[in-house]
């Protein structure tokens, strides 16, 4: 099936979009002014940054569970494949951190398809903490983190761990972060929050019964580029925005096909605690380590993957909340997996002085190209982006909530900046580790991440009911079509419970 050359909205409080198929901008692309970096790039550049500011910190005060400067944080990851591997290693380079303990359900895991290219896992989880320890004479010492395969085991042994690091597949975030919240441990937890609205709903209650400190990964929310952002839309650079387009690569023009066959589970997997909560089926080799993310069972889609940094600009700076409706139009193949391309529209309510907003995600698509931009100049951002279209302008970002340009580009250099108004916050791992130390929330704190990805979740719902939903968000239902809960509350198996 050929991408989405056309999606039509023809309700009258909805717009014709013309969603473009991604190669289309790529083959315009001449690099000539756009701000581009890889995501590896990004995820090194955002993750390692220090900075930190000490205002009447908690621990002076006496609050329970937090710890002051000079005390390293015992941090305990819960995933150390792909992303995990990835936080694990950004974490490592704090130096008032130090990993005491390890938990994955695989010894090892071959990601070298992938962008993360080294085996994650158990076996090389150890090793990289080992590496890093061992070779410094400050930390040569330090005994070997222990390593566990079931989190649920290291959470009751582990009794100094501060903080916990959840980063498993979106089906089991979860059932690990309720745990820790439980034992109100602090908790770092990968976007995006869970697999469904009802879960997000009950970690961010979760979170707040236990006074501890939140942050969701969402790398680019502790990054400069969505404080400028915020700085500039709100200080009238392109005038009230009414207009926001986010878009992702990822379309899969040769179809998603369901798993079949029968296949071995690896040796040293734990494949019934991967299951984890969901309907048990056998092993097979396409979820894992990463193709998990394609199936509904497990987990969101490209949307909850990558709109948790896309849409992310648009929701600080426009303060969004939860929207009146949301439409989408998909391409499908089996139905079990997310489409092979969609658009999914949001509509939401005016907002103090600021205008109603219509936001269109685009996956596998991108948006009409704005005639402001200069020909051959590049809009895809490294395949991910978002453009907020105001009365009197508009602004684009690099992909991951990156640096904004006003365009076109003249526009940019005529255009004075305001002063700083938000403090910057040195990355989103520095930005966790302050914010612990210091008693106060954290940038993407579960107040903040958790409508965030609710609002991201109904995406998904939207795609999966093909209905236009009306939205009751703090009741987690759409008002017109009762038969979306099943899509809101899981239901959970093999004996799990939060």
């Amino acid at each position: 099936m050929p991408p989405i050359s056309r999606v039509e909205y023809s309700e009258s409080n909805g717009v014709s979009l013309d969603p473009v198929p991604m190669y289309h901008h790529q083959q315009m692309k001449k690099n000539t002014g756009a701000s581009k970096e890889s995501r590896r790039q990004f995820l090194a550049k955002t993750g390692t940054t220090a900075f930190g500011l000490t205002i009447l910190p908690r621990y002076v005060l006496g609050g329970r569970g937090f710890a002051p400067p000079s005390r390293k944080l015992n941090v305990a990851m819960i995933g150390t494949g792909g992303q995990g591997l990835q936080n694990l290693r950004n974490l490592l380079q704090e130096d008032d951190v130090q990993i005491t303990a390890i938990a994955d359900v695989a010894e090892s895991q071959d990601y070298s398809r992938y962008y993360h290219k080294v085996p994650g896992g158990r076996g090389p989880g150890l090793e990289r903490i080992r590496e890093q320890y061992k070779n410094n004479p400050a930390t040569k010492d330090y005994p070997d983190a222990r390593v566990y395969v079931d989190f649920r085991k290291m959470l009751d042994t582990e009794k100094d761990i501060d903080a916990v690091v959840v980063s498993t597949p979106d089906h089991t975030h979860a059932i690990a972060a309720m745990a820790v919240l439980q034992r109100k441990k602090h908790l770092y937890n990968e976007k995006p929050l869970a697999r469904t609205i009802w879960e997000v709903r009950k970690m961010t209650e979760a979170a707040r019964e236990a006074g501890v400190v939140t942050q969701m990964g969402h790398q680019g929310h502790g990054g400069d580029g969505i404080r400028l952002t915020y700085e500039w839309i709100r200080g009238g650079a392109i005038g009230p925005v009414r207009e926001v387009h986010a878009w992702s690569d990822g379309a899969n023009p040769n179809g998603c096909k369901a798993a079949t066959g029968n296949y071995p589970v690896p040796s040293g997997f734990d494949w019934d605690l991967w299951i984890g909560p969901v309907k048990h089926r056998s092993f097979h080799p396409a979820y894992t380590p990463c193709g998990w993310r394609q199936y509904w069972h497990f987990g969101t889609g490209r949307i909850a993957d990558m709109g948790c940094h896309n849409m992310d600009p648009a929701f600080f700076a426009l303060g969004l909340g939860y929207p009146e409706w949301v439409q989408a139009r998909s391409a499908w193949g089996d139905r079990s997996m997310r489409p092979f391309a969609a658009t999914v529209q949001y509509a939401f309510p005016a907002r103090g002085d600021m205008p109603p907003v219509k936001m269109t995600w685009y996956e596998g698509l991108m948006p009409p190209r704005p005639d402001e931009l200069e020909p051959g100049r590049d809009l895809t951002g490294d395949g991910n982006g978002i453009l907020f279209v105001g009365d009197k302008g508009k602004i684009m970002c690099a992909g991951w909530a990156g640096v904004p340009r006003i365009i076109p580009e003249s526009k940019m250099q005529e255009y004075r900046r305001p002063p700083k108004t938000l403090p910057r916050v040195g990355g989103i791992y520095r930005d966790w580790i302050n914010a612990i130390k210091d008693g106060k929330k954290a940038s993407s704190d579960f107040s903040y991440s958790g409508p965030l990805t609710e609002v991201i979740l109904m995406g998904v719902i939207a795609m999966r009911t093909e209905e236009k939903l009306y939205w009751d968000g703090p009741n987690m239902k759409a008002s017109n079509f009762p038969d979306a809960e099943q899509y809101v509350i899981p239901q959970y198996e093999n004996g799990w419970k939060i």
